[in-house]
C-alpha cells in the first residue's frame, strides 16, 4: 500500500482530495491529509477508509519531516512561498513531491539535488501554469511533427463567473484570491515580444492595452498581458519566435474601468493612508479626486471618467463607491486593501453560483509555404462552491500527475514541468473523462 501526504486543504484541494480519495479504491493507497482546520479536513475525506485527517501544523520542520519520512510522495498545496523547503525535505527523505505552483529560482536550484536523491519534483501541474502547458504543448509537438514553423503563439486564461451566476454589472466575482485580482499586473511591466519587436506595458498601461478575443457559446472576452511572455519561449522550446504573448481573461468593459482604479491609484499598495482607519467607501474615493469646495464626489468623479468612459459610471455607482457609512474598518489601511474591501462586498458568490474557467490558445504555423492558424479554447464550469471549476483545474491535474509518478510513468528525475508528452498526453486524455477538453479550429 502506497501512501500520499497532502500539505493544505484550502479552496483549490477540494478536488484533488475527491479524486484521490476516488483512485485509492483502484491503486490501494492511503491519503493523509493535514490542515489548520481538521473538521475542514474530516468533512472533504467524508467518512472514506482511505483517508486520514490530520492536523500538524505543516510550517513547522520537525512535525513536517516526520510525516514527510513516512510516506511515498507529499503533494504540497500550501502558499507557494513554502514550497522549497518542503522540497528539501522531500529530497532528504528521497519522496517524491508534486506542487501546482511556479518554478521559483530556489525551487530551480535544487535540480542536481533532487536527481542524486532519485526523486521527482513536479511542478507547474495546476491550470495556470498547468494544463495552459500541456494543452500548448500537445499542438506544438504536432505541428513540430508534421514541419511547421510556429511564427505566433497567443495564450489567454481567466477565472470568471458561469454566464447563469453573472447577474452583476462587472460581469465578475471572485473565483481566487482577491488579493491577487486586486494587485494583478502591479510591480513591474508586462513583456512580451510581437513580430519581432519586444514589447513593455508598464503597470499603469496595462488595463488599457487590451486583445479581443470570444469563444463560440460563451460571447466576447478582453485580455490583459501577463507580467512575463518571453521566459516561455525556451519552456516551449520556441526560442526564435517573433510573437509570443500570455495575457488574462476577462468579460468586456472590465478592464477599461479596472483602469479607472489604477489611474486614480487606489490599487497601491505600497502606502498606508492617513486618518483612514474608519472610513466610508465616498471618504476613500474622495482622497483621490481634486479637491473643489462645493462639487459633489459624483460630479468630480464624472469628470474623472470624462465623455470617452462616462458609460462606465454605473458600475462604480452600484459597487457603492459613493455610500457615506462609515463602514470601512481596517488597521493601517493600504489603497488596495480598502479597494479589496469594497469589492469583496459585491463580487462574492452568491449561493448556488458557479465560476467558469476559460483558457484560449491562439497558434500561427507555416508549412509547405502556407500560414495556418489553429485557436484552441476550454471552457470549464464548476459544479458547485465546493468542487468549483477552479478547484477541479488546478487540482485533478495535481492528483493525476501523483498518480503517474506513483505508478511509474514518469521515470525522470528533477525538478520538473508537464511539458513531456509522456505526462501531458495521459493527463489531457484523462481530464477530457472531466468535461475539461478543448476544441480546436483550424483555419
Amino acid at each position: 500500500m502506497k501512501s500520499i501526504l497532502v500539505l493544505g486543504a484550502g479552496l483549490s484541494a477540494s478536488s484533488l482530495i475527491r479524486y484521490l480519495l476516488k483512485e485509492s479504491e483502484k491503486y490501494d493507497w492511503k491519503i493523509q491529509i493535514t490542515d489548520q482546520d481538521i473538521e475542514k479536513v474530516k468533512a472533504k475525506i467524508n467518512n472514506h477508509p482511505n483517508g486520514i485527517a490530520l492536523n500538524f501544523d505543516a510550517l513547522n520542520k520537525d512535525e513536517r519531516r516526520k510525516h514527510i519520512q513516512q510516506v511515498d510522495l507529499v503533494i504540497s498545496m500550501l502558499p507557494a512561498i513554502f514550497h522549497v523547503e518542503v522540497a528539501k525535505d522531500c529530497i532528504d527523505f528521497k519522496k517524491d513531491l508534486v506542487t501546482p505552483s511556479y518554478v521559483s529560482p530556489e525551487m530551480r536550484a535544487l535540480e542536481s539535488a533532487a536527481k542524486e536523491a532519485g526523486i521527482t519534483i513536479l511542478n507547474e501541474i495546476g491550470v495556470d501554469p498547468g494544463i495552459d502547458h500541456m494543452s500548448a504543448m500537445k499542438i506544438i509537438d504536432e505541428i513540430k511533427e508534421k514541419g511547421g514553423k510556429i511564427d505566433c503563439f497567443k495564450s489567454f486564461c481567466g477565472g470568471l463567473i458561469a454566464p447563469e451566476s453573472d447577474d452583476n454589472p462587472w460581469n465578475y466575482k471572485f473565483t481566487w484570491n482577491p488579493r491577487n485580482v486586486v494587485l494583478a499586473g502591479a510591480g513591474g511591466a508586462a513583456k512580451f515580444i510581437r513580430n519581432g519587436q519586444y514589447k513593455y506595458i508598464p503597470y499603469h498601461h496595462l488595463f488599457s492595452r487590451l486583445d479581443y478575443l470570444s469563444v463560440e457559446g460563451y460571447g466576447d472576452f478582453t485580455g490583459y498581458a501577463n507580467r512575463d511572455s518571453l521566459s516561455y519561449r525556451s519552456i516551449y522550446g520556441l526560442e526564435g519566435i517573433p510573437t509570443i504573448y500570455r495575457g488574462t481573461l476577462r468579460r468586456p468593459d472590465f478592464c477599461e474601468a479596472w483602469d479607472i482604479f489604477v489611474q486614480l491609484g487606489m490599487t497601491d499598495d505600497s502606502y498606508v493612508l492617513t486618518d483612514l482607519e474608519v472610513c466610508s467607501p465616498r471618504e476613500f474615493l474622495n482622497t483621490y479626486l481634486p479637491y473643489h469646495p462645493t462639487r459633489s464626489v459624483e460630479d468630480k468623479f464624472k469628470q474623472f471618467l470624462g465623455e470617452k468612459w462616462g458609460y462606465l459610471y454605473p458600475k462604480f455607482e452600484w459597487l457603492g463607491l459613493f455610500d457615506g457609512e462609515k463602514t470601512l474598518k481596517i488597521p493601517s489601511p493600504t489603497p488596495a486593501k480598502l479597494l479589496q474591501e469594497i469589492l469583496e462586498r459585491k463580487w462574492t458568490l452568491n449561493p448556488g453560483d458557479k465560476d467558469m474557467l476559460v483558457m484560449i490558445h491562439e497558434f500561427e504555423y507555416i508549412l509547405n509555404n502556407q500560414t495556418h492558424k489553429i485557436t484552441s479554447s476550454m471552457v470549464n464550469i464548476g459544479e458547485d462552491q465546493v468542487y468549483t471549476s477552479m478547484s477541479n483545474t488546478v487540482g485533478l491535474p495535481v492528483g493525476m500527475g501523483a498518480k503517474l509518478i506513483l505508478n511509474n510513468q514518469i521515470t525522470e528525475k528533477g525538478v520538473l514541468l508537464p511539458i513531456k508528452k509522456e505526462i501531458y498526453e495521459p493527463i489531457l486524455e484523462e481530464l477530457a473523462l472531466y468535461g475539461i477538453e478543448f476544441s480546436e479550429k483550424h483555419h
